[in-house]
């Protein structure tokens, strides 16, 4: 074994493969600090430069990018709260609230540690687990896998916000969303109301950029300044490196939990991420300031995420099933090379093996130094006037959208998306869980189809399934007693919630109007997909019906209950959700224009709002930087080979 390490490093080693290896972390890095764009996009566009180097070389670029996309995305989701993807959400609830406090610096410092020890945890065990992993990743069935997707799910449910009932709503309704369009298990279009657009289901990053990304960018623009209400400490790296050892064993079990969920096949990142989470909360004493800024929560995210889209490639290269998109990449590049993935690779291709885990650990490492290198100056975008960021990140999302089909449909979706994310957010309604139930929708109603298919209703009483299962019924009992022996003791278990938790997920304190205008708007979709539900075929109305039947019961109740809140308390009004309108009618505005007459001249028309209008530069400032931000949006469309949307009244056609 010593001799294929040897081996492989010296294979590594080589010039052209480092430099390789250098310059997929490099666009990795930039996309994953890139909303809506991530992981995928950064291996999609690297895919046919791989082909003009050796197999090794190749390879190395890939694990290049996957292996820093999770320590690269910590910058976005804690300076501008729009996670790079689902298992990034706890970092962005937890990371941008420590930004906004003036706290960038601590949360990026620790996120980057993090990520670095859960990408060498994975490393280490991709080296030992392909051999001994197979039994234990055959010994999951179907109904077992299904349990671990529905217990990330109510991870995300329930440790957002501590309003279990609002937080189950937002995740049935991500299951609404993720089971748009066609059915795997029958021949039905779902709810795609005659548009052919629809037809594949949304895109996830068009889901993630609305909810998120759209929704914190209004709030962003609305309020004036920067991001954090204070100077941001800069250079105080020992506070990073004090909180990273404080948090070394959290980390250190989050990366055990990620490379587990990382075992399963396409549920393992949203999953883990939530239940490190969520052992970070229960593990921590005082659980007041999760969901508010707590450290432990960016920690135990980081070190989950980073394990887990490494220990993705054990299910790659054991059974060819990859564990997310990006392995599905890395599993096509290595059939092209010839590598036939499965268990003779271990011994055939000794060091192939060993070579892919010294480039994940390498990518690590030097991931996190170069992301150290430039937080210093990245976090001092906390200080500068959102409207300058706003500008050039609001055409990078329509950017990452549009790269979708390159239809109208995609920015449609993504302003319709980013209106929901908006009342979500003013309402107090968590947005996480839709976020990881939309994600969750597909595995979980291929792993339930299957189980029914297979086992019928004996799969309820295997013994894996009550142990996985065991992981929601436990905390949800004890969480009722609590609750109980509260009244009991009588204590005001409202308001004792309300001042300990007053987090996301809280409904009193926002605008009343809001509130309700958004549950409503979440109960008639949910008796519309009900209505519409019944006439598909059976199998087709399998899994929607777990999330619209219980989404529609929640959802009434949530309503009743905030109807009867009104009635007690009167009515209340959000100012900063009155100011953000202007903000978000601008943006819907900016989205007919380009409907009307195209990308390029909207675009022109939105610069001149957003830096005038609201950044409030001069003239020549504005044309200047303008100028600069209109070039890199069309260089950036040149790059990813798309024509920007054309308008059907008028369109402005470039020189090139």
């Amino acid at each position: 074994m010593l001799e294929n390490i040897l081996s492989a490093l010296d294979i590594l080693f080589q010039p052209a493969r480092l430099l390789a290896l250098f310059a997929g972390m490099l666009a990795g890095m930039v996309f994953g600090m890139l909303p809506g764009l991530g992981g995928v996009a950064a291996v999609s566009i690297l895919l046919p430069f791989i082909y003009l180097m050796d197999g090794y070389a190749g390879l190395a670029m890939l694990l290049g990018a996957i292996s820093v996309i999770y320590t690269s995305d910590t910058i976005t989701s804690v300076l501008l709260g729009a996670p790079g993807s689902p298992a990034s959400a706890p970092t962005a609830i937890e990371g941008h609230a420590l930004a906004k406090q003036g706290k960038a610096s601590l949360a990026l410092g620790v996120g980057f540690l993090a990520s670095m020890v859960g990408g060498l945890c994975g490393a280490l065990i991709l080296s030992v687990a392909i051999p001994i992993a197979g039994p234990l990743v055959l010994a999951l069935g179907t109904p077992e896998l299904f349990m671990f997707a529905l217990v990330g799910l109510c991870f995300a449910a329930s440790m957002v916000g501590k309003d279990l009932a609002v937080g189950l709503t937002a995740a049935c309704f991500g299951i609404l969303l993720g089971v748009i369009g066609a059915a795997p298990a029958a021949a039905n279009y779902r709810f795609i109301f005659g548009q052919s657009y629809l037809m594949d289901g949304l895109s996830l990053p068009i889901v993630a950029l609305g909810l998120f990304a759209v929704a914190e960018l209004i709030g962003m623009v609305a309020s004036g300044g920067g991001i954090a209400t204070k100077p941001t400490p800069l250079g105080k790296w020992g506070d990073s490196f004090h909180e990273f050892w404080r948090s070394r064993w959290l980390i250190c079990r989050s990366s055990v939990i990620g490379i587990f969920g990382g075992f399963v096949p396409a549920v393992g990142a949203s999953a883990s991420t939530w239940i490190a989470y969520g052992h970070a909360m229960s593990s921590t004493k005082d659980k007041r300031r999760f969901g508010k800024g707590e450290i432990r929560g960016v920690a135990s995210a980081e070190g989950a995420n980073n394990a887990t889209i490494i220990s993705d490639l054990v299910p790659t290269m054991l059974f060819s099933v990859p564990g997310g998109p990006a392995a599905a990449i890395f599993l096509g590049a290595l059939f092209s090379f010839g590598f036939y993935p499965g268990p003779r690779m271990v011994s055939e291709s000794p060091d192939l093996m060993y070579m892919i885990v010294w480039s994940v650990a390498l990518a690590s490492v030097m991931g996190a130094a170069i992301c150290f290198a430039v937080t210093p100056y990245i976090a001092r975008l906390t200080r500068v006037n959102f409207a300058l960021i706003a500008a050039p990140l609001l055409l990078i999302m329509v950017a990452g959208a549009y790269q979708g089909t390159q239809t109208f449909g995609d920015i449609l979706a993504l302003l319709a998306l980013g209106l929901l994310g908006w009342l979500m957010k003013n309402a107090g309604i968590p947005r996480a869980p839709v976020l990881v139930g939309f994600v969750l929708a597909t595995p979980m109603e291929q792993y339930f189809w299957l189980t029914t298919q297979i086992h019928g209703f004996t799969w309820l009483t295997r013994p894996g399934v009550l142990i996985i299962a065991s992981l929601i019924v436990i905390p949800l009992v004890l969480n009722v007693a609590r609750r109980l022996r509260r009244r009991v003791g009588g204590e005001d278990d409202t308001g004792h919630r309300t001042e300990a938790t007053a987090g996301e997920g809280e409904l009193p304190g926002h605008d009343s109007s809001v509130v309700l205008i958004t549950v409503l708007l979440m109960t008639v979709a949910f008796g519309y997909a009900l209505v519409e539900m019944l006439g598909y075929r059976p199998n087709a109305r399998l899994m929607p019906s777990l999330g619209i039947v219980p989404g529609l019961l929640l959802s009434l109740y949530v309503l009743g209950r905030q109807l009867v809140r009104i009635r007690r308390r009167g009515r209340s009004v959000s100012l900063a959700s009155r100011r953000e309108l202007p903000v978000l009618g601008g943006i819907l505005l900016y989205g007919a224009a380009m409907w009307l007459i195209g990308f390029n001249l909207a675009t022109l028309l939105l610069l001149a709002w957003l830096l005038i209008g609201c950044a409030r530069m001069r003239w020549i400032t504005a044309l200047l930087y303008g100028a600069t931000v209109y070039a890199i949006a069309q260089g950036m469309f040149m790059l990813m080979r798309l024509t920007p949307p054309q308008g059907t009244l008028l369109n402005l056609a470039m020189p090139w």
